[in-house]
């Protein structure tokens, strides 16, 4: 079986995602790229104030630090390995994985080299660009997403944080089939979990990220032995959520959560 792997840049959590299973699946040589997709539509300056919202003075100078340190230890250390990585490049230079950068995964060029890879199957690990139907079609089995939340109640963005932010006592990985609409699609596994009331919301991604590639083994072992079981979702409790404001977040830790 041939598999693409789509997703973003990003130094803390999808790492931990591509390590867990880069370390776990038997048959590396099965991966035929990891495509990093550009963030659309938004610029550094943006992606930055967007942060600092997010986080707060105190908690945005901390997750600079892990991203400074990330971004130098990187840079000196990008050819040595020691079982400490600081990138998904990093990562996937030393398991000899194909890194692919990307602009835009919908452009045809991009079509055409996957078509001519004859990929099985395209996972999408926090892709984010949203896949049009001529990406959807390339892959002969079908593209497959990773969402770290029950579906359809948490859809759309940081769906841990508002699982969280409403006191969910338990959450869900789902891997579901893709089609262009954000978070449909049929379920593969759907496998809830227990929130730990003390954790922080950055150890509970961190959490959901190792799960996540756990259970992507399993659905591709399913998928090559033709044991999928397809099921539909729910058509109540829909619901979809944005990145949250700042005024959310002041309601999150009003509650006594914290975000690290």
């Amino acid at each position: 079986m041939k598999i693409v792997f789509v997703t973003q840049e990003d130094p803390f959590y999808i790492r931990i995602f591509f390590e867990t299973f880069f370390n776990n699946y038997k048959n590396l040589y099965e991966i035929q790229g990891l495509i990093i997709c550009r963030t659309m539509g938004k610029s550094i300056t943006k992606l930055i104030k967007q942060m600092y919202g997010f986080y707060g003075p105190v908690d945005f100078f901390r997750i600079g630090l892990r991203y400074a340190k990330n971004k130098m230890l990187g840079a000196l250390l990008g050819k040595i390995y020691f079982k400490t990585f600081f990138n998904i490049e990093h990562l996937c230079n030393y398991y000899k994985i194909k890194v692919i950068r990307c602009k835009n995964i919908n452009d045809s060029e991009m079509i055409k080299r996957l078509n001519d890879m004859k990929v099985d199957v395209i996972v999408s690990v926090a892709a984010p660009q949203i896949f049009k139907e001529a990406i959807l079609n390339v892959p002969k089995w079908g593209c497959i997403n990773i969402h770290n939340a029950k579906l359809p109640k948490y859809r759309g963005m940081l769906p841990n944080f508002w699982a969280m932010y409403h006191n969910e006592k338990f959450s869900a990985i789902t891997i579901h089939t893709m089609d262009q609409e954000v978070d449909r699609g049929k379920f593969l596994l759907q496998r809830e979990f227990e929130i730990n009331p003390h954790e922080s919301l950055d150890m509970l991604i961190k959490r959901t990220k190792t799960l996540g590639a756990l259970y992507l083994i399993e659905i591709l072992e399913n998928i090559k032995q033709g044991r999928v079981v397809f099921q539909e979702p729910e058509k109540t409790q829909t619901s979809y959520f944005s990145f949250p404001k700042s005024s959310d977040v002041k309601q999150f830790r009003s509650m006594g959560k914290r975000l690290l």
